[in-house]
């Protein structure tokens, strides 16, 4: 018997792996300066094009067994990666806001914006998954964050905000620009080498999204993930006291770890304490 609730599930995780894929070139090129329309990708190693049966999101990354076709080298795991996060991130959305996980209640973030956008939801959360994810890898591979695709996150927040005429607004815009205070007053302290101004940007839109119920916990967990990976680091000896590690890609962890599970993390944690 055909399952259409499976046939939506591939679907939106082919979608998210094909947008996937565009976004592994888009954040290898924006870095050096280069146009994501200037042509086809080519292997960086022996600059040869790389046809359209070799660049299928996923699978072609596994038939070549992570090599080029035509100097053998082996082809950075950054793209199976990106394109395997954004059709899981594609998935988990189509699971909350269609497959019935928000059901009647509103569960989490994710479930509390379609309650007040309705089917504007699903344009709203996806959109903002494919401007949170580069920005992720970017910070993460160049330590910056990309002033327009902050800029264009905050504006879709703002106006969807706007468009939800939810009775909590102030609290949105408060969270974020809470946060980003926290971040700036970190920055100055610390002349930059803590935290730079790109995350205190960030947090605003981050922020306007979980609203204050969520965002004290979102900020804690950031802080939690840095740490933790820090210590790792130090220990493997990949990093070392004093040395700046970028702090987005824990902000947009801990966000969508937020935007899934927020509510269940909060009552969880007030439940225990």
């Amino acid at each position: 018997m055909f399952d259409v609730h499976i046939f939506y599930l591939l679907i939106f995780f082919v979608t998210g792996s094909v947008l996937g894929s565009f976004l592994s070139a888009y954040t290898y090129r924006l870095p050096r300066g280069i146009s994501i329309i200037s042509g086809r990708s080519r292997c960086p190693k022996c600059n040869k094009t790389i046809a359209w049966f070799d660049n299928i999101p996923i699978l072609s990354y596994i038939l070549l067994r992570g090599r080029c076709r035509h100097c053998h080298e082996t082809i950075s795991p950054r793209y199976p990666l990106i394109e395997v996060s954004c059709a899981v991130v594609f998935v988990l959305i189509y699971l909350f806001l269609a497959g019935g996980y928000c059901g009647n209640s509103n569960i989490s973030a994710i479930c509390s914006w379609k309650h007040v956008l309705g089917v504007l939801s699903l344009p709203y959360i996806t959109t903002l998954s494919l401007i949170f994810i580069p920005i992720f890898v970017i910070d993460l591979e160049n330590q910056f964050i990309p002033d327009e695709l902050v800029f264009i996150s905050l504006l879709l927040s703002v106006f969807a905000i706007l468009l939800s005429a939810t009775n909590q607004i102030y609290l949105h815009f408060f969270s974020g620009f809470f946060v980003s205070s926290l971040l700036i007053f970190l920055n100055i302290i610390t002349r930059g080498r803590g935290m730079g101004l790109g995350d205190a940007k960030l947090a605003i839109s981050l922020g306007l999204v979980l609203g204050w119920r969520l965002t004290p916990a979102w900020f804690l967990l950031s802080f939690i993930l840095g740490g933790a990976v820090g210590v790792i680091l130090i220990i493997f000896g990949k990093a070392s006291f004093g040395k700046h590690i970028a702090f987005g890609p824990f902000m947009i962890t801990a966000f969508f770890i937020m935007l899934f599970w927020g509510d269940i993390i909060v009552r969880y944690k007030e439940i225990t304490f």
